[in-house]
């Protein structure tokens, strides 16, 4: 929050971030409500105060999830409790009538480049901390992008045309596996460290 802050970056708001924001803590996954504790309420409120929804310079529209609610999936769906890339046709349903060239998501937390008809590309550039999570809320499922790396995506427009670089960085995630162990996580202990779960284990 406080590198945000210096960076005056436009941002969107995720799922996360709101009820970390919004939420009764003991109404929280123990997960957002260590993050609750770790932030002042002047940075809890600046969270829940970003918008759902950024809509860029040439034709660019950014959000979380999709562009009705931050907790459904764009680009996915649950298939026998695993996320897989859902059709074009659900797709482009659920930007519904956003008519943007390039759109960039989140929430699954995997890196997908994918074409949504002829006119809009979709980019989501996977996750910088949580490269593999079990979802508990019906259906529950799991995601997992079978990798620890730290991900992000670069992209630039050349000649009309955007170019996207999905980028996977590594850091340190035996120790950052070691802190959720300490904290009583070894689902996230093992997501961290392996970007795969082996089981689905509620938060």
């Amino acid at each position: 929050m406080e590198l945000l802050d210096t960076l005056g970056l436009p941002t969107v708001r995720g799922n996360h971030d709101r009820w970390v924001a919004e939420m009764p803590r003991e109404r929280m996954y123990a997960s957002d409500a260590f993050a609750a504790d770790q932030l002042l309420a002047s940075q809890r409120a600046a969270l829940g105060a970003l918008p759902p929804l950024c809509e860029l310079e040439d034709g660019i529209l950014a959000v979380h999830g999709t562009p009705d609610d931050d907790n459904q999936y764009l680009l996915e769906s649950v298939v026998d409790a695993h996320l897989v890339l859902a059709p074009v046709e659900t797709i482009t349903a659920r930007l519904g009538k956003m008519q943007n060239s390039l759109v960039l998501c989140a929430h699954s937390h995997l890196p997908r480049v994918v074409h949504a008809g002829a006119a809009t590309l979709i980019v989501n550039p996977g996750s910088v901390g949580c490269p593999a999570y079990y979802d508990p809320n019906a259906p529950a499922h799991v995601s997992a992008v079978g990798s620890p790396h730290a991900r992000y995506a670069l992209l630039d427009k050349r000649s009309g045309r955007w170019i996207v670089e999905l980028i996977a960085v590594e850091y340190d995630w035996i120790a950052a596996s070691a802190r959720a162990l300490e904290n009583g996580r070894p689902e996230w202990a093992q997501g961290l460290a392996t970007g795969f779960l082996s089981s689905p284990i509620a938060p």
